[in-house]
Order: structure tokens, then C-alpha cells, then sequence
């Protein structure tokens, strides 16, 4: 029965519910990881608490991850190629990897101004959402897909913007230890951004190919 209610939600368009609860558990699971850095440098949640923390929010994206990894494995039809909601997956992983590596070595450098981030945070949340409306709109309004995927694109070059000029203020000045641990701490953001560009050239290249 739950293979034929699958197969009847595919043939009238709609995306299989497993699938995009797995993808949006994931981004869910992101965007918590990002809510927990921004709390991080601006004093609302200390250093080490929120590396302890990230353990258990990566360990939620990790299960859906391989909730959706299985689903796939058992789906007869999907919404976009395999291969692309596999790439989805893997970049929203990504992202939350890679926050993770954020706090983390927030929490080892221990960089004096931590709020300078909040920039490159707050638009890492704003993508975050950009793809949590694309992988909805990918179950329920598959005609739209294209545009969320490039508004999602459109954020992550955006944070690849504000990682260049964090670059020239760094260099800007005298080279230290600290102002090296602000280029590490920068570069971890901008490699989120990456990943969200990834994740919506993901969404772009399956509807492109429906």
C-alpha cells in the first residue's frame, strides 16, 4: 500500500513525502547547526557549549541523511535523478560539515571579536531557507523549482562576496596569530557558502532535466 500511494503521488507530480521529509529533517538539522553558531559569537551560548552541542545536531543530519539514502535506495520513481537528490544531500552535509568545523575551530582559535562573523552567518541562514523553499516547493510546486535554486545560488555567491572583502580587511593591517585564525574562521564560512551553491545547482540541474 505505501508503494502504490508513492507511485500515485509521483504520477500526479507531487514528490515522494519520504524524500523531502529526509531532505528538509537535513536542512533542518543545518539551519539549527547556524542558529547555534550565530548564538556562539554573540555571547549567548559559550564556546565550548556550543562544540558540545553541534554533536548531536550533526548526529540528526547525519540520520536523515541516511534515512534519505535508504529511501532512495527503495523508491521506483523520483521526482528528479537520483544522482541529483544524492548531490543535494551530500552538499547540505556539507554545509552542516562544515559549520561544525566552524565551531569547532572557534572554539580551539578562541578569536577575540567573534561578532564580525555575524555578517556571513546571518546570509548562511538566509540560503539555508532559500533551500529548505526549494526542496518544498520540489514536492509540492515543481514549476518553481528553477527560480528557488537560483535564488539560492544568488546567496551563495553573496557570502563568496563577503568572504573577499573579509580577506582584504584581514590582510589589510599587520600579519599575526590572531588575524590568521580570522582568515581560517572566514574561509570555514565561505566553504558553506560553496556548499550552498552546490546544493542549488543540485535542485537546478534535476528540474532541468524533468
Amino acid at each position: 500500500m505505501k508503494r502504490l500511494r508513492r507511485v500515485r503521488d509521483l504520477m500526479a507530480g507531487r514528490m515522494d513525502s519520504a524524500l523531502a521529509e529526509a531532505l528538509i529533517g537535513q536542512l533542518e538539522a543545518t539551519k539549527q547547526g547556524a542558529w547555534l553558531a550565530m548564538a556562539m559569537i554573540g555571547g549567548d551560548t559559550g564556546r565550548t557549549d556550543a562544540h558540545e552541542r553541534m554533536r548531536a545536531i550533526e548526529h540528526r543530519g547525519d540520520t536523515e541523511r541516511a534515512r534519505l539514502v535508504e529511501e532512495l535506495s527503495g523508491s521506483l520513481v523520483t521526482p528528479i535523478d537520483r544522482e541529483d537528490l544524492f548531490r543535494l544531500s551530500r552538499s547540505i552535509d556539507d554545509v552542516l560539515d562544515s559549520l561544525r568545523d566552524f565551531v569547532r575551530e572557534s572554539h580551539l582559535y578562541r578569536v577575540h571579536d567573534q561578532q564580525r562573523f555575524a555578517p556571513m552567518l546571518d546570509q548562511v541562514i538566509v540560503g539555508i531557507e532559500a533551500l529548505e523553499a526549494a526542496v518544498h516547493d520540489l514536492a509540492s510546486r515543481p514549476s518553481v523549482i528553477t527560480h528557488d535554486a537560483l535564488e539560492a545560488k544568488k546567496i551563495g555567491g553573496t557570502i563568496r562576496r563577503m568572504y573577499q572583502y573579509e580577506i582584504a580587511r584581514i590582510f589589510s593591517g599587520p600579519v599575526s596569530a590572531e588575524t590568521m585564525k580570522e582568515r581560517e574562521l572566514v574561509r570555514r564560512l565561505e566553504i558553506v557558502g560553496m556548499a550552498i551553491s552546490e546544493a542549488a545547482d543540485a535542485i537546478a540541474d534535476g528540474a532541468m532535466k524533468r
